[in-house]
């Protein structure tokens, strides 16, 4: 159906809201990329046939239908039965044919696939129950798991493109602007740069815009971005729209990695159905106004994510960063003013234009971090997914009143925030309001939002060396300082966790650190040294006991062995069935030991002691003493280093 005015528009959401109030119970299989991973796709093909070899779909008038990720991953495949709201996981093909009798039918509830709560030691039926949905305010999150994102209907009855049209018919370009300043919303890629702001600049240049949406989400274990895209394509969409009408812009972008597949295929449908639909193209609802928007997949180049790298990469030129003495609102993409936001970003401007600045302003906790945030809670961590809660938010909420804690009940020792490029917390500041001011007082950042939890199993040493490794392999290598310093830094950290290090290393490491902060050209090259300061700052005693030749949390295999503590051990057994190497040896209700020079380190052993009875303990491998050249090479082949260090 194509919309040519704004009241044809919304004549077609009124009859789909009629048409819901009479509505079909809905079964909505999660389908999103983690739950497809699980097998949600055959489980959405077990209940679809399950309900129609009933034949009940005309007498309960049910649907089956796909949906976007629900965030609970490790929990899928997930099943969500509407209007009850009953929340089923780890739902099995097999699994339909109960489903479809016990629930749909006779209207009771299968409560092996029920979701028990840990805390509580019961089962929780309801979604709305679960604390993991209960204790978050979703609005970017708002509709994954409850519309089908290949159907434009179902985003217009949940109330899509709503926005457009108010700001189409009731708002000037310079109302809807200074709609987004008072909301204080800011860039949700990291930087958190004011988007009216960054708006407002760009409309005061003469030549025509472009509008980018950056979907272009690199860092390790974050998936905020893709959800967005695979679950709810037409809010982007929206938003783009809006923005582009507030700036002037005709032509726009999604740049979407190639890696997100499904990502890619929403986004592209969701165009097509758009401009069909009159709502992109020109003449959008008989307003006068016209843009487009294309889809371009990036290569997969974590450099990429910076904006000037990124549109290096839509010109078909290599993905490399500028210095950014002209700014991309002033000279962008073909040399035209650009605006450039995250995928995120662009889903709160809807929201923004539909309810008002007001409404978003007072979601958040902090007066210059306005709204909610979407978080990527993996890690050590008992419930592991997407969460979306108010800026401001302490850490300590996120982890454990929606994150349920640390796995198995253990001592969390340190948060990484900001993915790759941010830095560690410790324990003691898991009360920190999470939003972007103090997170950077801390050393550390928002970042595109990934939380990774660590308990006192994770090494600071490795992790810092895991994190640049990675940075190492993704920079462009065109500046020298991230070019020469990285890898530098990268070994003398690598050095460390085999036993390599020396006096002095934490020393070379630490100035290093700083000075490629200083002086690279991008935000890679300046972020990369954060979880080594970071680290360094809050964990120094573990880089201190590296060099002395000891990893405590029993990681860096050259530098510790496993013991077994005899006044702790019981003598059950457990240890020697699981260890791979033969190495643990006892009688029963006697104290085992631990062949040293047979143990593989691979902690099987400490996974399944109920007694605590494993203990890591310093290696016998002796430590050679000496300071390396190697601070006198990085100052000749960089001249970088001023500091002496004889």
């Amino acid at each position: 159906m194509r919309f040519n005015t704004a009241s044809s528009l919304e004549e077609h959401r009124v009859k789909l809201s009629q048409d819901q109030n009479d509505s079909k119970a809905i079964l909505w299989v999660c389908g999103g990329t983690g739950c497809r991973a699980s097998g949600s796709l055959k489980v959405l093909e077990a209940l679809q046939t399950e309900a129609a070899s009933c034949g009940i779909e005309g007498a309960i008038r049910l649907k089956v239908k796909s949906s976007g990720c629900h965030g609970f991953c490790q929990h899928g495949p997930l099943v969500i039965y509407t209007p009850r709201n009953i929340f089923y996981q780890k739902v099995r093909p097999e699994d339909a044919g109960d489903i479809i009798q016990q629930t749909v039918i006779k209207g009771q509830l299968v409560p092996r696939l029920l979701y028990h709560d840990p805390s509580a030691r019961k089962p929780v039926p309801h979604v709305q129950d679960i604390p993991f949905y209960s204790e978050q305010v979703r609005l970017a999150l708002a509709n994954n798991g409850h519309i089908d994102p290949e159907s434009i209907d179902d985003y217009i009855a949940a109330g899509g493109y709503r926005a457009l049209t108010k700001a189409l018919t009731s708002m000037s370009p310079e109302d809807v602007i200074e709609e987004i300043k008072l909301s204080g919303l800011r860039g949700r890629g990291g930087a958190g740069f004011p988007t009216g702001i960054k708006w407002q600049t760009c409309r005061q240049h003469s030549s025509i815009p472009y509008i980018i949406a950056n979907g272009d989400e690199g860092d390790p274990g974050a998936f905020m971005d893709r959800s967005i895209m695979e679950g709810d394509p037409h809010r982007i969409i929206e938003g783009m729209i809006i923005g582009a009408y507030a700036v002037g812009a005709k032509q726009g972008y999604i740049y979407v990695r190639a890696e997100y597949p499904l990502a890619v295929k929403h986004l592209s449908k969701a165009v097509k159905t758009a401009l069909k639909s009159g709502l992109l193209g020109e003449n959008i609802l008989g307003s006068g106004f016209s843009f487009n928007i294309n889809i371009h997949q990036g290569g997969g180049a974590f450099v990429c994510g910076e904006s000037t790298a990124l549109m290096a990469s839509l010109e078909g030129r290599p993905g490399e960063p500028r210095a950014k003495y002209v700014r991309s609102v002033e000279k962008g993409l073909y040399e035209q003013p650009t605006v450039l936001n995250n995928v995120e970003t662009w889903a709160n401007v809807p929201a923004i234009i539909d309810r008002g600045w007001q409404w978003f302003k007072s979601l958040g906790t902090s007066e210059k971090s306005a709204g909610t945030k979407v978080f990527s809670l993996v890690g050590k961590v008992k419930n592991t997914g997407l969460v979306e809660v108010p800026m401001g938010t302490p850490l300590r909420h996120i982890i454990y009143n929606i994150g349920g804690g640390v796995l198995r009940d253990r001592s969390l020792k340190a948060v990484q925030t900001g993915g790759p490029s941010g830095g560690c917390l410790p324990a003691d500041l898991l009360d920190l309001a999470v939003d972007y001011e103090h997170l950077t007082e801390v050393g550390t950042m928002m970042g595109s939002g990934g939380l990774i939890v660590m308990d006192e199993r994770t090494c600071m040493v490795d992790l810092a060396r895991y994190f640049l490794a990675f940075l190492a392999e993704e920079s462009c290598g065109k500046c020298l300082p991230c070019r020469e310093g990285i890898p530098a830094l990268l070994q003398l950290l690598t050095d460390l966790t085999t036993g390599q290090g020396q006096a002095g290393d934490i020393e070379l490491i630490e100035d290093l650190a700083q000075e490629l902060k200083d002086t690279a050209l991008c935000g890679l090259g300046k972020t990369a040294a954060n979880p080594v300061l970071s680290t360094l700052k809050y964990f120094r005693r573990e880089y201190e006991e590296h060099v002395a030749g000891f990893c405590r949390a029993g990681v860096c295999g050259r530098l510790f062995k496993y013991e077994v503590d005899k006044d702790c051990c019981r003598g059950c057994g457990a240890c020697s069935r699981v260890c791979p190497t033969g190495s643990i040896s006892g009688e029963v209700k006697e104290a085992h030991t631990i062949d040293a020079d047979n143990c593989s380190r691979c902690g099987s052993c400490v996974d399944v002691c109920r007694f605590d009875a494993i203990r890591v303990v310093p290696s016998t491998t002796p430590k050679k003493s000496g300071i390396k050249s190697l601070w006198a090479h990085i100052q000749w082949l960089t001249g970088i280093g001023r500091r002496n260090h004889d």
